[in-house]
């Protein structure tokens, strides 16, 4: 247990030795019994105004949390003056666009790389597919093209011919499948044409961690509010609710971060075992990144046509004249990469095919079941670069926030002052109450919404007794 304890201490230890003795020296020094009694006289001659202290806290923390959570991923364009804006920044003099959209060619190449060099093998997905299956589902389309390129009499003569010439090019595409079809082009293409793709990636894959990143901003500011209150009521100066504001603002996002991916490998406390929020919905995220890219990114509609792609100059018709060298037709092996694309293009007209290739490619399952496989600190990778990149920027936005909120609490005299009326202190906490509780009405409407639109698989986890949590309790050992 004792051994368990260090273990975790010592993730934060080396970072905060120096700040640790600053703020027991602090502590100690409100500690003595004179001045918790001076402290305690003070808020319970006025308990309504002390508590708009931790109550204002505690919707700072909810709001700036939420407000770097936007931050994430909104504008996906920049909006503002281009001044002082340097390269690869998502900020301006006067201006801001979403870290991610911001990022997306480096973020996406890291994902890439994740789902070329660990989850998915081209030569293994395309080996399932069954080489006269193919052939049979693609000769309408091909005939179709020929008729269109070559006239009537061509396609007749060559209609015969078509099912074997089709299921030896399908066999042969299947060893070359990697010269003619470049994945990483295909992933990195879907991501850096359209920002919003993998902002939704992202929005999708890590919904419980950018949702408690947002909901626990409430509980961390409520707690360190108490701690302000209690500061307020020994030194209440014109710069302590903005300090303290500040404070909040900055340790509920720093903390919150925190706890999304650390520890990244579990450590076992007695009947609890800690873990990273992320690392610890390994199997649930694994399921919907699957699902996520075989619908958006790696479809069948999408895939073909990559393979298509080039016409006349692409690698396919290079492959097909390969395969199929002069004197045959070149307006054949155009007519050939035309229908391929019309057939990508058009899955209502060709159902069975993006069906078949659906089904055997089996991107969905091949990257869920390997992404499962990964180590926690491999998986980590997933995700953790939404946050990384300009992770300080976010945590200093919230301190800032903090303080502003701050000044307002001193400026309009609430927290304890003595110009603070008993009715302002009292329309400070419903405000307060009724703010966070619209908040989160509106947050689960969304969450109603979403599961309207889509479908959102249900997974069971056995023997967990948590909720978006850090800490999961093993129910067979209590």
């Amino acid at each position: 247990m004792f051994a368990c304890g260090n273990r975790i201490a010592g993730n934060f230890a080396k970072r905060s030795v120096a700040h640790s003795h600053t703020c027991w020296r602090r502590a100690a020094s409100l500690a003595t019994p004179v001045e918790k009694a001076t402290i305690w006289s003070k808020i319970s001659k006025r308990p309504l105004e002390y508590a708009t202290i931790p109550a204002v806290a505690a919707l700072v923390g909810l709001s700036t949390n939420w407000i770097g959570v936007k931050m994430l991923f909104y504008p996906i364009e920049y909006v503002g003056t281009d001044w002082y804006r340097g390269h690869d920044s998502p900020f301006g003099l006067f201006g801001w666009q979403g870290v991610v959209p911001t990022k997306t060619e480096r973020m996406a190449g890291r994902l890439v790389d994740i789902v070329t060099k660990r989850l998915l093998s081209l030569p293994e997905a395309f080996d399932r597919l069954e080489a006269g299956k193919m052939a049979t589902l693609l000769a309408p389309a091909v005939e179709e093209a020929i008729h269109n390129e070559c006239g009537h009499y061509c396609a007749m003569a060559l209609k015969p011919f078509l099912p074997m010439v089709l299921t030896r090019l399908v066999t042969s595409l299947q060893g070359e499948i990697e010269d003619v079809l470049d994945l990483r082009s295909v992933v990195l293409s879907a991501f850096v044409r359209d920002k919003e793709v993998l902002v939704a990636l992202f929005q999708k894959v890590g919904r419980v961690e950018l949702n408690f990143l947002v909901e626990s901003g409430l509980g961390f500011g409520a707690l360190l509010g108490l701690g302000q209150m209690a500061v307020w009521a020994r030194k209440p100066y014109s710069w302590t609710l903005p300090v303290a504001g500040a404070l909040v603002g900055y340790v509920t996002n720093w903390i919150a971060i925190k706890l999304l991916f650390e520890p990244a490998e579990p450590i076992e406390c007695g009947p609890f075992t800690i873990q990273g929020l992320f690392e610890s919905r390994q199997p649930a995220v694994s399921d919907e990144f699957g699902s996520f890219m075989e619908t958006r990114v790696l479809s069948s509609t999408k895939l073909l046509e990559a393979l298509a792609s080039g016409g006349d100059g692409g690698d396919l018709y290079a492959f097909l004249r390969r395969q199929l060298p002069y004197p045959f037709p070149s307006s054949v092996l155009t007519a050939a990469v035309k229908a391929l694309r019309t057939a990508a293009t058009n899955p209502d007209k060709y159902p069975e095919l993006h069906s078949y290739v659906k089904e055997r490619l089996d991107i969905e399952d091949t990257l869920s079941s390997r992404l499962k496989l990964l180590s926690p600190i491999d998986f980590e990778d997933l995700l953790h670069p939404v946050f990384q990149e300009d992770e300080m920027t976010l945590i200093v936005v919230g301190g800032v926030l903090g303080a502003i909120t701050g000044g307002m609490q001193t400026k309009l005299g609430w927290g304890g002052a003595p110009a603070v009326a008993r009715a302002r202190s009292i329309f400070t906490l419903f405000f307060t109450a009724a703010s966070s509780a619209i908040f989160f009405m509106v947050k689960e409407r969304e969450i109603l919404e979403d599961e309207l639109e889509e479908e959102v698989p249900v997974v069971v986890v056995p023997k967990l007794a948590r909720r978006n949590t850090v800490v999961i309790v093993k129910i067979d050992q209590l």
